[in-house]
């Protein structure tokens, strides 16, 4: 089963829009981009990730959205099925 994040992206000031959208191009083995929207609030830009399992849902995070440049932090968000 697929697990989706929801990856909250604080980015350096005036980088909102290069990292939106380098992350349109986002690819990682495993991983698939859901969606991507650059955003106000306390955040800059929102990415929902769909992943073939978690591990692999980390490593697309650690080793692909993290490394764009103009990404200061990211917090993530599981999205959980609730009975």
């Amino acid at each position: 089963m697929a697990v989706r994040g929801y990856i909250l992206i604080e980015t350096e000031v005036g980088k909102a829009k290069s990292v939106s959208a380098a992350i349109q191009n986002f690819s990682y083995p495993g991983a698939r981009l859901v969606n991507v929207d650059t955003v106000t609030g306390p955040f800059d830009v929102i990415a929902q990730v769909e992943a073939d399992d978690l591990d692999s849902l980390g490593n697309a995070i650690t080793e692909a959205i993290q490394k764009v440049n103009g990404v200061q932090r990211t917090t993530t968000c599981l999205a959980v099925r609730l009975a």
